[in-house]
């Protein structure tokens, strides 16, 4: 019976088979209703790959932002204990600068807090903070040169385990207390944040209160004025960003894109060192440094040519978006340093993410403070120039055409004076008051005349940086002045050679000079073809050496070496001694001032 029935099963299957016209030896599929639809027309799908992508940063993070809105923020300082370094008082927290602690080798004092937002009349339910009487962060403050300033910049570390503000755990304030306007900083963040090319960080006016409760502290909330609150960049700012958390970042403290072969070396190298490692860059993110060392070392190979490097291991996108930003704002402290290096973890591209942008459109501001001692070679491309990878690179016309026509896409779409006058009028509304009111006003730079003056001139003076780039681009590149030498009782003095985009000839002027101002001539030669001086002995003592270069079209360019003086820098400047032995001593000490 069973054997029947299996049979007529096959039986009936054939059948069906049959009937559909199809043999048994060439059976299709059952169409089923899904399968039987027409399709008219094929689904465009964009093409993607690593070779074509640009970074790009999720920019719905800033929807919520109210660009001149003040946070109130309440932060009750303790003495905390010893084994989070802790146990000091308010007071030895706002004595110290950063560099007391590296001459000292000490590690920086900090103190417990309570940190609360709200309004001008308490914290606020709901708010960070609110309710805590138990410490719920640390506190140091942050930055290095701003350090030495009467008023601090805080870094607030919130506790695991509290309430985090608006998703950060690391609180920045900055009160850009050597800055006119106290806006600066922000500014450029906000432009940033509408250029696709970009990536920026949050920003926020900050009303800060502080009631210190360590020895000798009032007790009672005391006013600290205004500050600017930056976004930390770390891991949860990538991810915040919509960028890869688990990639490389690292924190550019003095980097030129030299190999420095003694201090970058992989963690694993026995004679790795992290301090000096981080003397140029500051790890922020994979601890792996293969990816990094393998690009210095191709940047650094003159037999590859630097084309392939750029392709490979760069976009320039970002990185002309970047430096056409930093020429146009006359951000000059930006070709080593006030920037961070990122790299998401599987692409092998480096990326470059602005940081620090106080010193931008601040010339007229230098100018009114009788410091605009800066020489041309800080504005425009040969600021850059003392970099080894844009020496290379901006050594080909067309990198420098394609940087060109970012900048005027910068100037035109995005850094018009509409747009930046009508940024500036808002934030001179915010930051003016409080300037110009206890406490802050104990430490303004500007008068209130000058304030406005400075703040008015801010679209012009974008401008003014745009003719000086392309000034800088028909002047000679600056260079370097080498140590003298004795040699047979003369005194040789050797500088590199200058370079011209326009492979026009060069000669120099050498001066020799017994003061900074060169108002005391000891010896001068003009009119020189060759990168290098000869003249008799000096005595013992203290001289400045001076070396101007010039094209055939009569631009001029000075070396990059400068003297510190009280009043600023002495641009194109070199100080060396020479000793009672008839030995050479270059001055050190002041380049480092």
């Amino acid at each position: 019976m069973k054997k029947r029935k299996k049979a007529v099963l096959l039986f009936a299957s054939a059948l069906c088979i049959c009937l559909s016209g199809c043999s048994l030896t060439e059976q299709q599929p059952v169409e089923t209703e899904a399968s039987a639809v027409v399709r008219t027309e094929t689904v465009e799908k964009a093409e993607s790959s690593l070779e074509d992508y640009h970074l790009r940063e999720n920019k719905t993070i800033y929807e919520q932002d109210d660009e001149t809105s003040v946070v109130t923020m309440y932060l009750t300082v303790r003495e905390g204990n010893e084994a989070e370094h802790t146990n000091h008082t308010w007071t030895e927290i706002n004595s110290y600068s950063k560099y007391w602690y590296e001459d000292n080798n000490i590690e920086q004092y900090a103190v417990e807090g309570i940190l609360q937002v709200g309004d001008e009349n308490g914290p606020l339910e709901g708010e960070a903070g609110y309710g805590e009487n138990a410490p719920n962060a640390i506190i140091k403050i942050r930055g290095q040169s701003s350090s030495k300033g009467a008023q601090k910049n805080y870094k607030i570390e919130l506790k695991d385990g509290k309430d985090t503000w608006r998703g950060q755990r690391t609180i920045n304030l900055n009160k850009h207390m050597f800055e006119g306007l106290r806006f600066r900083n922000k500014l450029a963040y906000d432009l940033m944040k509408d250029i696709p090319q970009m990536i920026s960080a949050r920003t926020q006016f900050v009303h800060l209160y502080v009631k210190d409760e360590t020895e000798g502290g009032s007790g009672v909330f005391e006013d600290y004025g205004l500050f600017t609150q930056v976004e930390q960049m770390n891991k949860t700012f990538l991810k915040s960003h919509g960028l890869d958390k688990n990639g490389h970042m690292y924190k550019v403290n003095f980097f030129e894109f030299m190999r420095y072969e003694d201090a970058i070396r992989l963690a694993t190298d026995p004679a790795y060192d992290q301090t000096a490692f981080e003397e140029h860059l500051e790890i922020k993110g994979d601890n792996d440094h293969t990816k990094l060392i393998a690009m210095l070392n191709d940047v650094n190979d003159y037999s590859i040519p630097i084309e392939e490097t750029v392709e490979k291991w760069f976009d320039t996108e970002n990185l002309f978006y970047w430096m056409g930003f930093q020429i146009l704002l006359g951000n000059t402290d930006t070709s080593s340093r006030n920037y961070y290096l990122y790299s998401p973890l599987n692409v092998n591209k480096f990326y470059i993410i602005s940081w620090d942008n106080d010193g931008s459109l601040e010339y007229l501001e230098e100018q009114l403070k009788g410091k605009d001692l800066r020489d041309t070679w800080e504005y425009g491309l040969s600021n850059y120039w003392g970099n080894v990878l844009y020496q290379r690179m901006f050594k080909n016309e067309e990198y420098r055409r394609e940087l060109t026509d970012v900048i005027n896409t910068l100037r035109s779409d995005y850094l018009t004076p509409e747009r930046v006058s009508e940024k500036v009028n808002s934030y001179k509304s915010v930051t003016k008051p409080y300037l110009y009111s206890m406490p802050d006003v104990l430490y303004a730079p500007l008068t209130e005349a000058e304030f406005e003056q400075v703040a008015d001139n801010i679209p012009k003076e974008i401008e003014e940086n745009y003719q000086r780039y392309l000034e800088s681009l028909e002047r000679p590149m600056p260079f370097y002045i080498g140590v003298p030498e004795p040699q047979e009782g003369k005194l040789t003095v050797n500088w590199d050679a200058a370079y011209d985009f326009d492979s026009e000839n060069i000669t120099y002027t050498f001066e020799l000079a017994r003061d900074c101002l060169f108002k005391d001539i000891l010896f001068s030669d003009s009119a020189i073809r060759i990168p290098q001086a000869e003249l008799d002995m000096p005595g013992a003592g203290q001289y400045f050496i001076r070396v101007t270069a010039k094209n055939e079209s009569g631009k001029t360019q000075t070396a990059f070496d400068y003297y510190y003086t009280d009043d600023g820098k002495v641009y194109g400047t070199k100080c060396f001694y020479v000793l009672e032995d008839g030995s050479i001593e270059e001055d050190t000490e002041n380049e480092d001032s």
